[in-house]
């Protein structure tokens, strides 16, 4: 493996996902350095341009020519921010790691108090949101609801408010790095992991420049990669919703043989024919359609397809070798 030794490492890395943010990040980069130098012996920068169409990469390129603690790797395409997460956790060298937003709605100016508690002794420090007036009222609704579901049916707790900004230990980073499923849902990972773990509540900034990149479709795919990943649930569902349609089923049976018996044979109804029809079909297409989505992710786990192609570095070693799980 030719990753720095633990001698060369600088004592922090920050890790940035980035994706069209050319106008943020000449706001971003000083407010960092600014809250950086005063806390930590060494730090490095790691920002991660996830296929940006804009000024993005340029704009990288001229704050390492200012400050070569400034680096990046860049991604052949867009390959989405979970990816990118875990494409700069695997590129960074820090023995602990920030990951933030490049929109400013991550306020570095926390990374003091990330760094505070973990020389207390926390290995996964993570900003807690306290305030969602910022979202309409449909995203926070569908928000709690996906909280409660992960919470109730999911194989690992998650902290509400919990989300990508926080601070990482060598050793979280490091277990993050054996993680090699296509289909990541970070939040997850990082409560999987464990870890001395501890929450800092944060207000959510404005956005400094931009719109946010998450759309409800793509929050809906988000939410549901995080339920599949987490949770055979379901799955498992499907089995007493058949069992509950059998019994109805022989209930129905039941009623109509003493009906038969009472009153003589009758003419079935139509309606009722073709309602059960439909809902049984509806029933089963619905069940079918779960287990496609689960076999869609076995699909692409099997492919053993990178996570991420890179395209450029700039500012770090080009020899520096993904972190894989043995075996894979």
């Amino acid at each position: 493996m030719s990753m720095a030794s633990s001698a060369e490492r600088p004592e922090l890395s920050i890790v940035v996902p980035v994706f069209n943010e050319a106008e943020n990040l000449p706001l971003l980069a000083p407010r960092l350095i600014a809250t950086l130098e005063p806390i930590v012996a060494s730090f490095e920068v790691v920002f991660v341009d996830d296929g940006s169409a804009d000024a993005t990469l340029e704009t990288i390129r001229a704050l390492n020519a200012a400050d070569p603690r400034l680096r990046a790797v860049a991604l052949s395409r867009n390959f989405g921010k979970e990816i990118a997460i875990a494409a700069g956790l695997e590129h960074c060298r820090g023995q602990a790691a920030v990951i933030i937003d490049a929109d400013l709605q991550h306020p570095p100016e926390m990374i003091a108090r990330f760094v505070e508690l973990w020389r207390q002794g926390y290995e996964n420090v993570y900003g807690q949101r306290i305030d969602r007036s910022g979202d309409s009222a449909l995203r926070r609704a569908l928000t709690q609801r996906f909280y409660k579901l992960f919470e109730s049916f999911g194989e690992t707790h998650l902290p509400e408010g919990a989300g990508d900004f926080r601070l990482l230990d060598r050793k979280a980073i490091d277990a993050l790095a054996t993680m090699q499923e296509r289909a990541r849902f970070s939040k997850g990972l990082y409560a999987w992991i464990g870890f001395k773990s501890i929450g800092v509540p944060f207000d959510v900034a404005e956005r400094a420049h931009g719109q946010s990149k998450f759309s409800y479709r793509k929050l809906t795919r988000f939410a549901l990669d995080g339920l599949t990943s987490f949770s055979s649930l379901p799955l498992q569902v499907w089995t007493y919703v058949g069992f509950a349609i059998s019994a109805l089923a022989v209930l129905a049976a039941l009623y109509f043989l003493l009906e038969y018996i009472i009153k003589g044979a009758t003419t079935p109804g139509f309606a009722t024919l073709i309602i059960s029809v439909m809902m049984l079909s509806g029933v089963q297409l619905l069940s079918l359609g779960v287990l496609g989505s689960y076999i869609g992710r076995i699909f692409s786990e099997v492919k053993r397809r990178p996570l991420y192609v890179v395209g450029e570095r700039i500012g770090l070693d080009a020899s520096v070798e993904r972190r894989r799980a043995p075996g894979a």
